[in-house]
């Protein structure tokens, strides 16, 4: 164990949201939102550590995992953002693909970037803004 004063975080290694069926998620998580499957292998007691990203060079992959010991799944808030560089074309494509997006894209003004918040699978919400 490293005793170092000046040890800092250098970076976001994933998110993670709990999930109950893997299988549908790694469907919508790829299919509907069109990220890449990044890992999936077992790890623990019959479970699977799940790993998805919009690109191979995206550093933050969200990790798609079973619950903690009590924990929930569905209908969570994630604070998880997306970024696009067309949030109205995307917001559009989802829509045809099915995914519970908010009915318009918000527009704030500056400096809040255009924005759509949608629904996976089991009800948990995540953002997508536009960053140009």
């Amino acid at each position: 164990m490293s005793t170092t004063t000046d040890a800092a975080v250098s970076q976001v290694a994933n998110v993670i949201i709990p999930i109950a069926d893997q299988d549908a998620a790694v469907a919508f998580y790829t299919e509907k939102l069109g990220l890449e499957l990044r890992a999936d292998v077992p790890f623990g007691n019959g479970d699977r550590w799940i790993e998805v990203a919009p690109n191979e060079s995206a550093q933050t992959p969200i990790a798609l995992c079973p619950p903690g010991p009590n924990g929930t799944t569905g209908n969570l808030s994630t604070g998880i953002c997306l970024q696009t560089d067309d949030v109205d074309s995307y917001h559009a494509k989802l829509k045809e693909r099915g995914v519970d997006v908010d009915d318009e894209v918000s527009r704030m003004g500056e400096p809040v970037p255009p924005m759509f918040w949608f629904r996976d699978h089991e009800g948990n919400s995540l953002m997508v803004v536009e960053v140009n």
